[in-house]
Parts: structure tokens; sequence; C-alpha cells
């Protein structure tokens, strides 16, 4: 073969990889479309996607050792926990427990399938999930849940491998809001509190969650750490550092 058809070849070979680059990237959500989904995933009416409803779920009488009740039962982490494993996860045992599965498979599932299952009459959703709000809700179902199991300990609740030091570091922005020793914004009651360090001991899954997404209806916002370009590995070792600080 002549060189200049070689030339040609590679010419045309790296053009169509450029292109198949360009789809991928436009096939790509925002990190704050997925940071949008998490936050819905939390607590959809807080991030503005309808009023609190004021029953229960539709599905919630399929279960009986969940007594929550109301507005609670509408939440997706009631249903499917923290960790995103549902019955299989952290939510096995305990007050949380509904028998209800995790949603660690939707990932693998396309948009049109996962939209479908959403707005199934059965699922309760249909009015929250249509429009940008579905697609938000999608795109963290399917880029943003991470394996939690792997990660933390259950028993300990502790990181499996995670750098105090640099944690304290990127906690530093945190601290903006929170304090430097995280007592600043008390998330429970004033005979009851509830801190930066309560929720990292008590709930670490739940902390690695706000920390990626945000609290949905926060004033002023908080932050997503997957906006600010935080990978997991960040966020543990933030999880790590949170851990010393007081709890009360």
């Amino acid at each position: 073969m002549r060189r200049t058809g070689i030339v040609w070849i590679c010419v045309w070979l790296l053009g169509a990889g450029l292109i198949l680059a360009d789809v991928a990237a436009a096939q790509a959500p925002s990190a704050a479309s997925i940071a949008i989904g998490g936050r819905l995933y939390d607590n959809w009416w807080k991030e503005g996607a309808g009023k609190a409803p004021t029953g229960d779920h539709p599905m919630w009488a399929r279960q009986s050792t969940n007594k929550g009740k109301g507005a609670t039962t509408w939440r997706c982490k009631e249903c499917h926990g923290w960790d995103y494993r549902g019955k299989d996860g952290v939510y096995g045992s305990g007050s949380h427990f509904t028998g209800f599965p995790g949603i660690t498979s939707v990932n693998a599932r396309s948009v049109d399938q996962s939209l479908k299952m959403l707005t199934d009459p059965s699922h309760g959703f249909v009015s929250i999930v249509n429009g940008t709000h579905g697609t938000h809700l999608v795109n963290f179902l399917k880029h943003g849940l991470v394996d939690l199991s792997t990660v933390i300990d259950r028993k300990t609740k502790k990181p499996v491998k995670a750098d105090e030091a640099r944690g304290k570091q990127s906690f530093a922005l945190c601290a903006g809001c929170h304090g430097p020793d995280g007592k600043l914004r008390n998330f429970g009651k004033p005979d009851d509190p509830e801190y930066v360090g309560t929720v990292a001991r008590e709930n670490p899954w739940e902390f690695v969650h706000k920390v990626r997404f945000g609290q949905p209806g926060s004033n002023p916002p908080m932050p997503s750490g997957i906006d600010l370009g935080w990978s997991l590995e960040d966020v543990l070792n933030i999880l790590a550092y949170s851990q010393t600080l007081p709890e009360k």
C-alpha cells in the first residue's frame, strides 16, 4: 500500500474517533444534572419537584415493618436506602426496613426503560418525573450511583481506605458554612443536636450522598461534590476527617 493510502486511512480513523468522542460527550449528562437527580432522590419536593405529599406512598401498604407516615414514605431513600441497596443494604434491618429492593442495577437500563419504571402507576411518580426532573433523576440513577458496600465498613461505619489529612484540607470549604468543628449548623433539635460529626459517624452513607450531591432546598445552596470535581476518594477522605469532629 502506498504511503498516501496509509495516511488517508489514519486520517479517516482519527476523524471517526473524534466523531464518536463528540457523540459520547453529547450523550453524557452534566455533573449539575446528576447532582439535581441525587437531591431529588433525597427529597424531591424540597428540590422543587412539587408539593410535599400528605398521604402515604401507594406502595407503602405492601410492607408493615417501617412505621413512617406521610411525606417520609415518598422519599426515594426511605425505600432504597442511602447506600442504594434497599433490603440488601443498611436498611435491611431496623426501623427503616421495608423489604423493597435496591436500585444498583438501574444504571444498566436504558433511559427509556428507567423513565418507564419511574412513571409506572404503581410507583406513584408520574407527575414528579415528567420533564426535566425525570431527566435529572434518571441521570443520577445511571451515572451517579456507586457501590458503597466496598468502601464503607458496615460494622465500624468507617471508610475502608481514606486519607484523613487530605480530608481535612477539603473540609476547609465545608467549614465556611458548618464551622471548623462542624457545629455551626444544627440539623437536629436544640436538646438533641445533630452536626456534621454526628451524621458522619452515625450514617456515613447519608453523609457521602449529601457531600456528593448537596442538600435539597438548603439556603445558601450546598455545593455538590461532583460539581466541584471531587472523586469518591475525595469524599471518603472528607468522611474520615469528619468522623473526628464532635458529635454533640
